[in-house]
């Protein structure tokens, strides 16, 4: 009896190792990637299919923040992302004590200065209100940007991290509304003109080179990149999205998708 029951219990432990095994080894084949949803999460589905044909099922989360795609990736929850650039992910790492790395470079979104009352920089009203992002470095993107449309002057060791506080000179009395990224195109209305980050004005039907009153350039060191955990940048999984991303597949679907330049290729 207790013969027959040992053997029962080690068939049992014996098929459990067994499904568990085989669950791992098809799980290893998933790779899953969060993203905000345009451009971003659109080229990802672009490339699913030759992910798959490589035998990598691609994952698509999608996110509307810039906090959560992060925060995911460091806890394991997510392999990778992709929505933010590196001087942001810098950011993140330093406020944050995290070890997110670039796994490789994939688009430019030019930012720019957008307004439903204003027509032109010379026609903005001395007092106007402008909203910009209120992380830590799309306020210094767009502080700079305003900067090279010649409205206000910044501390000289401002840098990419600037605030409100190191603008030093501000002839038109400019005032500043900081607000998270992905309500700036909802506020629009309500304020004189926004700064507004490409992937939150293009969902919008906003076009930089069509109803921007000022773009950054394309020589802009912002590029949006892949983002994982350190160690994991070397994985195959992750090598072969970069890889399928920085394809002439890619390259073509951006330049047929936003011939106006919303998105720049940066591979």
């Amino acid at each position: 009896m207790k013969r027959t029951l040992s053997i029962a219990l080690f068939a049992l432990l014996s098929l459990s190792v067994a499904f568990a095994g085989g669950k791992k080894e098809a799980d290893s084949s998933v790779l899953t990637v969060g993203a905000t949803p345009e451009p971003h999460a659109e080229m990802l589905n672009l490339v699913a299919a030759d992910l798959a044909a490589q035998g990598i099922t691609l994952k698509v989360v999608e996110f509307t923040d810039y906090v959560t795609p992060n925060v995911s990736v460091e806890s394991g929850e997510i392999d990778a992302n992709f929505f933010q650039h590196i001087p942001y992910m810098d950011s993140f790492n330093e406020e944050r004590n995290y070890h997110l790395v670039n796994a490789g470079g994939i688009h430019i979104e030019p930012i720019a200065l957008y307004s439903k009352k204003v027509k032109s920089l010379a026609s903005i009203a001395d007092g106007a209100t402008i909203a910009i992002p209120n992380d830590p470095t799309n306020e210094g993107r767009a502080l700079l940007l305003l900067q090279s449309a010649g409205l206000i002057s910044l501390k000289a060791d401002a840098g990419l991290t600037a605030t409100p506080l190191d603008v030093v000179a501000n002839s038109k009395k400019l005032k500043f509304v900081e607000i998270e990224a992905a309500s700036l195109p909802r506020v629009l209305s309500d304020v004189d003109l926004a700064v507004i980050n490409g992937n939150y004005a293009i969902p919008a039907g906003l076009v930089a080179t069509r109803d921007g009153l000022f773009v950054e350039g394309k020589d802009s060191p912002y590029v949006n990149i892949i983002s994982v955990k350190a160690g994991k940048e070397n994985d195959p999984k992750v090598v072969a999205l970069v890889k399928a991303l920085q394809s002439d597949k890619v390259k073509n679907w951006v330049q047929n998708r936003y011939p106006n330049g919303e998105v720049v290729i940066a591979f």
